[in-house]
């Protein structure tokens, strides 16, 4: 009954384009769609295939499917047909609930750099669902075994572009840094993370501002990257790198983020740990 609504829907989902599913899940009174009824909406609000009522009903269903797409977060619904002005303006003499579900692309998770630390944070990544991507000469399949693509065409940005949908985390220890953020935030990525030592971040923002980055650009740079979660060993630096990506998605609590706390011993520990790697990776 559905096979075409739902091969659309898997031809969209292969294409890595959004859109919504709107499904009827109640109809109580008088109404042309039915329980179970189904349609798919483009991020443009276009009804692409499928019913779940004509007029006015499909002009909230579609309103609201944008906002699900927006939001990233489904939505539950009631469509009032009993009241042509305080209903959607079609008095059949029913109501209609119906379930909004967005599909979205895979996030994408480029990492820039390598080591231990990267190669956690593609792992974690690829729990997270994301879509990982690294970028680094000394990358290779071994150390990524996860990543979807790897680059090791230094600086390549052909293969790896930014967008508002990219999550970025340098971590290049020292090697052409500046260079990424810049890139990064010229993209607009919905998020930019440096992971260096304090030293090192206050040197390439220093850069950065002295370049003629607007400040506002640069005050959105995670540096250093991460929550506060005390960490001491890279493992628990790219975890809290990762947790910080996700509280960002789902709206949770930033406020224990590195940035903005003071040099506590903790906080010490994970600069340690930073600048041994970087001091690995260079000898």
């Amino acid at each position: 009954m559905f096979s075409d609504l739902y091969r659309k829907a898997a031809e969209l989902a292969s294409q890595g384009k959004s859109f919504a599913i709107a499904t009827v899940v109640r109809v109580e009174g008088s109404s042309s769609a039915q329980r179970g009824s189904k349609a798919i909406i483009d991020p443009l609000g276009k009804l692409l295939l499928g019913w779940v009522g004509g007029g006015c009903a499909e002009s909230a269903v579609r309103s609201e499917a944008l906002k699900c797409i927006e939001t990233e977060k489904p939505r539950l619904i009631t469509v009032d047909m009993s009241d042509e002005q305080l209903g959607v303006g079609m008095p059949c003499g029913g109501t209609m609930d119906i379930f909004i579900e967005p599909v979205l692309p895979q996030p994408e998770l480029l990492i820039v750099g390598h080591g231990r630390i990267a190669e956690t944070l593609a792992v974690l990544g690829h729990l997270m669902g994301f879509k990982i991507t690294v970028n680094d000469p000394a990358a290779d399949r071994a150390a990524f075994p996860h990543a979807e693509k790897i680059v090791t065409e230094d600086f390549d940005l052909t293969e790896t572009p930014i967008g508002p949908k990219s999550f970025v985390a340098i971590a290049t220890q020292h090697k052409r840094d500046h260079l990424w953020l810049q890139k990064a935030l010229e993209g607009n990525a919905a998020y930019v993370a440096l992971i260096a030592s304090r030293h090192r971040a206050r040197l390439v923002l220093e850069y950065l501002r002295e370049g003629g980055l607007p400040e506002e650009k640069i005050a959105t740079v995670w540096a250093p990257a991460g929550l506060d979660l005390g960490a001491s060993t890279p493992e628990e630096i790219a975890l809290s790198v990762m947790s910080q990506i996700v509280a960002l998605r789902r709206g949770g609590n930033v406020s224990l983020h590195l940035k903005e706390v003071s040099l506590t011993n903790h906080a010490s520990l994970a600069d340690a740990v930073i600048r041994q790697c970087e001091t690995d990776s260079i000898s």
